[in-house]
């Protein structure tokens, strides 16, 4: 008699372990996948801005070489160079919200905010690899 009374609170105990343990597992998934995706896009970016300094040195130091050819003087030209580069650069610092700031807070946002796919048939959250 005691055992029959005691089922219901039982089962209730298993069900609530189980539920925690899935819910373990779904913070674990979307800790990875938020993570994977975040040092991907670090790596990527690192290896443009690498790829990109080396593209913009030798630019810059043809451009050096090619103002300082025409005008006579390697210096002016290199100051020159130097004055267009301060310039982008203001620019980039003037756009530094538009360009950078408001489009890494998104990146954020939904990575970490995002709803899991939940799958109609099976209730279960479908696997994150898409």
């Amino acid at each position: 008699m005691d055992r029959e009374f005691t089922r219901p609170a039982e089962n209730l105990g298993r069900s609530t372990a189980e539920y925690i343990d899935l819910k373990i597992d779904e913070i674990k998934l979307r800790t990875a996948k938020g993570l994977s995706i975040t040092l991907n896009r670090i790596f990527l970016a690192i290896l443009f801005i690498s790829l990109g300094s080396i593209v913009m040195t030798a630019t810059a130091f043809g451009g050096v070489l090619l103002i300082g050819d025409i005008i006579g003087s390697y210096s002016v030209g290199a100051f020159i160079v130097a004055g267009f580069f301060l310039m982008v650069m203001a620019v980039l610092w003037a756009l530094r919200k538009k360009l950078f700031l408001g489009s890494l807070v998104q990146l954020f946002i939904r990575l970490f905010f995002e709803k899991p796919d939940i799958s109609p048939a099976d209730g279960q959250i479908e696997k994150y690899g898409k």
